[in-house]
């Protein structure tokens, strides 16, 4: 494979995506592929800095403010990582991206949608996953998953997380040849089963 790939991983906090994404990765490495695992928010330097504030900061963060924050850490994250990961050729894996801004600040903080999708396409400067699987689950199941101690933003509480999850799956029908919805209610083994049919397809 000459040319790498861009794969990220969607769906509310509790999911399951982030395991999916490592025994991908795992499963990937065996067959010798050279993959890259990172994040949004977060990525390796700066957007670590920007992760903390997003997710720990004790003060009101308004909801605009908070939406300039991810895509702050999005454009560096595009520029100094994913782009020079796929034109060498490796498969990137990213647990959130900017669907993550359409879902949580769009339908969830319900800002206006269209807007984000604009400065979506600012920071990223052209690059779009190759494809995005969204982890769908029952919301009262992904907050059990993830238990009592919450960060900002999963505290947000229950009606906030039923818009995201409608916002994913709305995502998912606007644009169906990228976007790829899986039963995150299923066991482990057979989601990553899930998984590897969907990323076969890409090669």
């Amino acid at each position: 494979m000459n040319k790498g790939l861009f794969i990220t991983f969607e769906g509310a906090d509790g999911c399951g995506k982030t395991t999916q994404l490592e025994m991908l990765a795992e499963y990937l490495q065996s067959k010798g592929y050279d993959i890259v695992i990172t994040r949004e928010p977060g990525a390796k330097g700066l957007g670590e800095k920007i992760r903390e504030i997003l997710l720990n900061y004790d003060g009101e963060v308004s909801d605009r403010c908070e939406s300039f924050l991810f895509l702050a850490d999005r454009a560096q994250h595009i520029d100094m990582i994913v782009n020079p990961a796929v034109e060498a050729g490796k498969i990137v894996l990213c647990d959130r991206h900017t669907d993550s801004s359409v879902a949580y600040q769009g339908y969830g903080r319900q800002l206006p949608v269209e807007r984000i999708k604009m400065l979506n396409a600012i920071a990223v400067n052209g690059r779009n996953p190759d494809l995005t699987i969204v982890f769908d689950i029952d919301v009262e199941t992904s907050m059990s998953r993830v238990g009592k101690e919450r960060d900002r933003m999963e505290s947000a509480g229950q009606d906030f997380f039923n818009r995201v999850r409608q916002g994913y799956l709305e995502i998912a029908k606007q644009e169906p040849q990228r976007v790829k919805v899986l039963d995150a209610s299923k066991s482990i083994n057979e989601v990553h089963k899930d998984v590897i049919k969907l990323v076969k397809s890409l090669f």
